[in-house]
């Protein structure tokens, strides 16, 4: 055990440089600007509950990606959470399929007021190719108020950040 130690003592700090793809400048802008709208009306946190009411999965990738290394949202104050009681946006992707729908509105009930709606993607916006059928009730704002669209199939994670921008900068304004 000593002798390891002692190895790793005299070896020193070994790290790799930061990757050139943090320093992306569309990304680093829309972050900080970001950051500067979530600290100054959210107390430095905003917390979104994302659901999944019927998608291909699309969008969830593109969150998931947003999450992620590259883009990593989290660092301007932006978090997942998974609990609607402790969300302040509800983020809504796919069709609201007929049997999400008493989940999208318990859900929405759940989350404390001010409360924000993001309908993410074609087929939260308009019901994309499924639109309103007995299976689909169809774009989110048939089942709950929006407050703001993100069009796209699926959008990038540019524009995710770019639309929940635009909602922080509507909300700060009410």
């Amino acid at each position: 055990m000593l002798r390891i130690l002692k190895r790793i003592y005299h070896s020193g700090l070994l790290t790799e440089n930061e990757p050139d793809y943090l320093q992306d400048p569309e990304v680093q802008a829309l972050g900080s600007e970001l950051k500067t709208v979530v600290d100054a009306h959210f107390n430095g946190s905003l917390a979104i509950r994302a659901v999944d009411a019927g998608s291909c999965n699309a969008c969830e990738l593109e969150i998931h990606a947003i999450n992620g290394p590259h883009y990593d949202i989290e660092r301007f104050g932006v978090h997942f959470v998974a609990s609607p009681r402790h969300a302040d946006v509800l983020l809504v992707t796919g069709p609201v399929s007929r049997h999400m729908e008493t989940a999208v509105r318990r859900t929405w009930r759940a989350m404390a007021a001010p409360r924000f709606v993001i309908a993410c993607g074609d087929c939260a916006c308009n019901g994309g190719e499924f639109g309103s059928s007995y299976a689909s009730c169809g774009a989110v704002e048939n089942v709950i108020p929006v407050d703001l669209q993100i069009a796209g199939c699926p959008p990038s994670p540019v524009q995710l950040m770019r639309g929940i921008l635009a909602l922080m900068q509507k909300a700060k304004k009410i």
